[in-house]
């Protein structure tokens, strides 16, 4: 049986173990096939061992053929799942879709969509002719984010490396010294941040932990040996130390920040050891202890006057360094 044939039974039985059942031209119409068709799937169906009948309904001038409720989930000779899903957990499969915004063009995007029209077959139709309303209910930008188009194989390969626990050796292009270097790697797990896609890795047969941009590989091989994961590493706490990606000597940072920054500044989690102290004119103090000492100066510096390092003093001097040749430039001409 094909794919497409199955797919026309899932439908059947849907319409089929509605209340009042359905009529063959009902079937005809929904599955896009002529009657003769439809008797050929029914006499299929009943084959295969499903209860079909037909019933005469008072005052409904034709016949309408059901289904028993009660067979629907418990069948000898093949298993339906019971994919009862809510409105709710629809809307959230497709905020989790429409969130993937990098692979937008992608051949992968068009394995998620794939996904989701299965997923479709399994649910009723007036839920079906929501999809395309529930689809549009959330949007992303796609500005920034970054493309992985040409990098699916790559993807798919770093999948199955990741699933098998196997060791590979990839060329990798580092933006520190725009060079390509060949490194071997233990794959451990992917995870997005501001719209690109991140792999966390281990160097084969060390202890060091390296954050890789995924559209930066561009070549990977198997090296056909399997690696213990180490469980001493915890890759959520292990990412959290960090104020982006950038996980390394870890440094406590206090940041005074102005009344009209500070309600923003409040409703984000910038760090799990954060505390912000309120001063009565509406400013903000926030201090943490966090990783990543390039992001978070790129981070204060983005606020312009409404932000000032107050710690540490390394950190104050570098940011004003920065100034002074940001005007320099401005005053070359």
């Amino acid at each position: 049986m094909s794919g497409k044939q199955l797919i026309k039974i899932l439908k059947a039985l849907d319409l089929l173990s509605k209340p009042n059942g359905t009529t063959l031209q009902n079937l005809a119409k929904k599955l896009n096939i002529d009657i003769r068709s439809v008797y050929r799937m029914l006499d299929t169906m009943q084959d295969m061992g499903f209860p079909i009948w037909d019933e005469k309904i008072p005052f409904d001038k034709k016949k309408r053929w059901k289904i028993e409720d009660s067979f629907l989930l418990k069948l000898p000779n093949i298993k339906i799942p019971d994919i009862n899903l809510t409105y709710i957990e629809i809307i959230l499969l497709y905020a989790l879709k429409n969130h993937a915004s990098f692979f937008r063009d992608s051949l992968i995007e068009k394995h998620i969509n794939s996904a989701f029209f299965k997923i479709n077959q399994f649910v009723p139709q007036t839920t079906q002719k929501l999809s395309e309303k529930i689809n549009k209910l959330f949007i992303t930008k796609s500005f920034l984010s970054k493309s992985y188009r040409k990098k699916e194989e790559i993807i798919e390969q770093l999948i199955g490396f990741i699933l098998n626990n196997e060791s590979c050796t990839i060329k990798y292009h580092s933006f520190y010294d725009d060079t390509f270097k060949d490194m071997k790697i233990d794959p451990l797990h992917f995870f997005e941040n501001n719209g690109g896609l991140y792999i966390l890795t281990r160097k084969t047969d060390q202890e060091d932990i390296r954050i890789l941009a995924v559209e930066r590989i561009f070549k990977i091989e198997g090296l056909d040996k399997q690696f213990e994961y180490p469980e001493a590493i915890k890759p959520e706490k292990y990412l959290d130390t960090s104020f982006d990606i950038i996980s390394n000597e870890q440094f406590y940072v206090k940041v005074w920040f102005s009344k009209d920054q500070a309600r923003y500044i409040k409703e984000r989690n910038w760090s799990k050891t954060q505390e912000i102290q309120e001063d009565n004119d509406g400013s903000i103090i926030i201090s943490m202890q966090t990783s990543g000492w390039r992001d978070v100066k790129k981070w204060v510096l983005s606020y312009g006057p409404d932000a000032k390092v107050l710690k540490p003093q390394k950190l104050i001097n570098e940011i004003i360094s920065d100034i002074k040749a940001q005007l320099n430039n401005y005053n070359e001409e």
